[in-house]
């Protein structure tokens, strides 16, 4: 018996995934509250909320490059809201305050 080929109205191809997050996903914004000033005060500590998808590393070389600055580590926590907490400690030859300032949060 034979068979008639199968014409489909659309082909059965899904779209390109997207798997790379660029540096502008990575980071959203950055944490303006009393203990995040008070972080960046004390301790060299620059706060964001960034993409729940991005790692440790991916955070790193975010704000390297976005904002021209050395990163000595980065902790994350996942607020219970579901966003991406991450602490961002410069190297000891920047200040967090001045790149605070030129960010626009102080």
């Amino acid at each position: 018996m034979l068979r008639l080929q199968r014409q489909p109205k659309y082909p059965w191809k899904s779209a390109p995934r997207r798997n790379k997050l660029d540096h502008y996903a990575i980071i959203k914004f950055p944490l303006t509250t009393e203990s995040a000033v008070k972080k960046i005060e004390d301790n060299n500590t620059l706060v964001f909320i960034v993409d729940v998808k991005a790692n440790k590393y991916k955070i790193k070389q975010a704000v390297k490059k976005l904002y021209d600055i050395d990163v000595a580590k980065v902790n994350t926590l996942i607020r219970p809201d579901g966003e991406k907490k991450a602490y961002v400690r410069l190297a000891p030859d920047y200040d967090a305050l001045d790149v605070a300032n030129k960010i626009g949060i102080i």
